[in-house]
């Protein structure tokens, strides 16, 4: 599966500001901020960092659907397109450090 460039895209930020809040696996409550949104090969990706990945540095990926117009957050199941969203995140913070 080959991955052309990355577009930015705001559905998330539009519809819900800086931050999602998302329920864990004990149903409290986690504001993720939104680091990134884009587009890549017709599917929508948002690059998330909640409190405690912050600390870690870590962000996690997720895929953007529209349910009744409203955007909702999907987990990606599959490795291969977890990594292709994972490499299109890098590729946007290399062209925003190339920028400064």
């Amino acid at each position: 599966m080959s991955a052309g460039l990355p577009q930015r895209v705001s559905l998330l930020k539009q519809a819900f500001g800086r931050e999602v809040l998302l329920v864990d696996e004990d149903g409290a409550e986690i504001a993720f901020v939104i680091l990134a949104e884009f587009e890549l090969d017709g599917s929508h990706y948002a690059a998330l960092q909640s409190p405690a990945g912050r600390k870690e540095g870590e962000v996690e990926m997720f895929r953007v659907a529209a349910h009744n117009g409203e955007p909702q957050l999907e987990t990606i199941e599959d490795d291969e397109e977890w990594e292709l969203a994972a490499e299109a995140y890098d590729v946007l913070l290399f062209e925003e450090s190339g920028k400064e």
